[in-house]
């Protein structure tokens, strides 16, 4: 199994007070509650607590893109992962993901991507998503695009990663003349491609496609809808013609470990809440703008993910399964049985989130190093085997 550090990089600084009454931090809270000196500190903070994770053995390092947010102050992960690529020698970092359809061009992306891999010495794995619906108010990009965009240009960038240039590429959305990617890609034929989701259909059917194989991962979800989508990779799989494997599957989850699961929730609790209820909320315009996802696949999430409508508290999410907190034997013994009862075989924990301080987070980290992961993984080998190692 591998075991990910994933950070979100919130502005976990915001007054919540002054803003109760905006009911999203999404798009339209106004940027004057922002900080410079504040996010300078919380950026070091930040990338410190990620380099701090490659020293205490996680296999890798996730970053992603938001826009326009407090949930989340990467606008660029190409930025993030940059400033990691130098400072770390031995995790992967994931870029989970570059949000295709709302980059103004695609070899850009191929270009930035294959920069960061020739400077890790082909440490990166990168992650392809189409962005939520409110990047695409924030953008004005029309989201019934959304799937046009997201496969053209994935298949921009993999053509360029793969066949020699220059050559000509003519989709509906994309026209170049000169496909010529310099630098090429360190790893080869290209770095390994993760496709975080909410659980469309189409995303699975995309990722689990015979020539692409590609990770699946199932992303902040009650572990009886994580279970349901991973199996769907799973039958979808079988549908083509093969088996997949551990290493194709993938959770990201908030994990909080304490001394006893009591103080853990009482440590956490609120900072789980804040996150959840205050830099998660948005309306629901902004979550599926019209024509952003499929009826069936619309349909479907709201039939797996329809009891976490509304506010959540800390302790209703960890009976969910959507929030793994406790003592380090609970949380080890839950996310054992999870590995085990669903299949997969890259788990992305949250240790930061929200409001969660400095202190907490790095206890947090060391106590889920020390005292969880290194069982995790053994188990993991004892009912996985090598399949659950990824390529």
């Amino acid at each position: 199994m591998q075991v990910m550090l994933f950070h979100l990089m919130p502005y976990a600084d915001l007054d919540l007070e002054a803003t109760r009454d905006y009911p999203t931090a999404w798009c339209t809270l106004p940027n004057t509650f922002y900080d410079p000196k504040k996010g300078h500190a919380l950026y070091n903070r930040y990338l410190d607590e990620l380099e701090y994770g490659e020293s205490l053995g996680f296999d890798g390092l996730c970053v992603n893109e938001h826009h326009q947010t407090a949930y989340g102050m990467m606008p660029s992960p190409i930025v993030t992962a940059a400033a990691l690529a130098r400072r770390t020698t031995k995790a992967k970092i994931a870029i989970l993901g570059s949000a295709l359809p709302l980059r103004s061009h695609p070899l850009m992306v191929a270009e930035e991507h294959a920069m960061i891999d020739n400077i890790t010495g082909g440490r990166l794995i990168s992650g392809f998503v189409r962005g939520i619906g409110a990047e695409y108010h924030i953008f004005g990009t029309n989201p019934t695009f959304s799937h046009e965009r997201f496969h053209e240009a994935h298949d921009l960038i993999v053509r360029s990663w793969t066949e020699p240039g220059p050559f000509e590429f003519h989709s509906k959305h994309y026209h170049v003349e000169y496909v010529n990617v310099w630098p090429r890609p360190y790893q080869q034929p290209h770095p390994p491609i993760w496709v975080p989701s909410q659980g469309s259909r189409e995303t699975i059917e995309f990722a689990a496609r015979p020539d692409h194989k590609y990770t699946y991962l199932q992303t902040f979800s009650p572990i009886k809808a994580v279970a349901k989508y991973l199996q769907l990779y799973r039958d979808t799989a079988l549908g083509f013609g093969y088996t997949s494997k551990p290493s194709q599957l993938g959770w990201a989850s908030m994990v909080y470990v304490g001394d006893t699961d009591e103080s853990a929730l009482a440590e956490a609790g609120i900072h789980f809440e804040n996150f959840r209820n205050r830099f998660l909320k948005k309306p629901l315009e902004m979550l599926l703008p019209p024509g952003y996802t499929s009826r069936e696949s619309m349909k479907g999430m709201a039939a797996a993910k329809g009891d976490i409508t509304g506010t959540m508290d800390a302790k209703r999410a960890v009976e969910l399964g959507m929030f793994v907190c406790g003592s380090a034997k609970t949380v080890r013994e839950t996310l054992i049985r999870y590995a085990k009862e669903i299949g997969f075989g890259n788990l992305l924990t949250m240790l930061q989130f929200g409001t969660l301080p400095a202190d907490l987070t790095r206890r947090n980290m060391e106590r889920f190093a020390t005292e969880v992961m290194p069982e995790l993984k053994r188990a993991a080998r004892e009912f996985h085997g090598d399949d659950a190692v990824a390529a």
